[in-house]
């Protein structure tokens, strides 16, 4: 009745296994990935229209740990779940971290990943699962997304790396590790460890995103076999002849600005620069044309001189 795609692999000691094609179907994307008896669940919907004149890239992410997972009621006098406790909030940054910058630059559209926690195996840990999935999701969903990505989490115990140990592994562990990345980089590592040698925590990162390789090839076969239609997306192109009225406006003043040691100081000097650059491009009582740049268009122009005045003085 659904055409259900299913990918599994072993990872490590667990074997891991990414579902998609019978829950959440109306989502841009959602898979279901289950290691070892530690189920999450993970949509991703994406906003194809981007809202007009908006300079950032609105991810959200959300990962939930439902009381369920583990087979009980909610304790409280309500019997309903609770806010996102400091737990979730720190996963949900782990996984925003590695997967905000593999999206392309100009790329606005509204995008939300829900990760749901819908089972749990106390000997394993749903970070890499929810990472996995997340990862898989994006992969599959036809979003301009520059993925997979892979993740693991490193012990070490007895002298020896242990990728992705269980709960009663780590207790003898002198490193907890956790390292994602696609095939050619690093993009986050997080790490807490018991006084180890440099080397040994570099090799830790090494093991890491070597094995990460192993699920990362397993999500390409799964986006393969899934095959979603690529969205209809293109870099925008920047307006060099805005970029370079910004710059004859207010450069100068703005390399001074970043001079100034005083923080406050230097702020007010960012403004005034700003400022001038708006009314030199746009001065008051000007008609306005559809040649004539919006604000929020010289603001990012703005931005991107800035950029390159502070990174040209690093």
């Amino acid at each position: 009745m659904f055409d259900v795609v299913t990918t599994t692999f072993q990872y490590g000691e667990h074997t891991v296994e990414i579902e998609t094609g019978e829950i959440a179907r109306q989502a841009s994307a959602a898979v279901k990935v289950d290691m070892d008896g530690t189920v999450v669940f993970v949509s991703v919907v994406g906003r194809k229209e981007c809202d007009e004149g908006r300079d950032f890239f609105p991810l959200t992410v959300n990962y939930q740990e439902k009381v369920y997972a583990a087979g009980k009621i909610p304790g409280n006098f309500f019997k309903r779940e609770g806010r996102p406790s400091e737990g979730e909030t720190l996963i949900a940054r782990l996984i925003d971290r590695p997967v905000r910058p593999l999206f392309p630059a100009g790329f606005q559209n509204e995008v939300q990943v829900i990760i749901t926690v819908m089972s749990i195996n106390p000997e394993v840990a749903p970070d890499i699962p929810s990472m996995l999935g997340t990862s898989a999701a994006l992969s599959a969903s036809g979003l301009p997304f520059n993925g997979p990505m892979g993740a693991a989490n490193v012990g070490y115990i007895d002298g020896e790396y242990v990728l992705n140990p269980t709960k009663t592994q780590m207790e003898s562990s002198d490193l907890d590790l956790m390292v994602a990345g696609t095939e050619k980089a690093v993009l986050m590592v997080e790490s807490e460890a018991k006084e180890l040698a440099e080397d040994i925590m570099l090799g830790a990162v090494a093991f890491g995103h070597e094995h990460a390789a192993i699920a990362i090839d397993a999500i390409k076969d799964f986006a393969k076999e899934v095959d979603a239609e690529a969205w209809d997306w293109k870099t925008p192109e920047k307006d060099t002849a805005l970029a370079a009225k910004v710059a004859d406006a207010c450069e100068k003043e703005l390399t001074e600005a970043f001079q100034t040691a005083d923080k406050m100081e230097r702020y007010g000097k960012v403004d005034v620069a700003l400022e001038a650059a708006i009314n030199a491009i746009c001065p008051e009582g000007s008609e306005e044309n559809d040649d004539t740049p919006s604000t929020a268009d010289i603001k990012g122009a703005f931005k991107d001189l800035e950029k390159k005045i502070v990174r040209s003085r690093i």
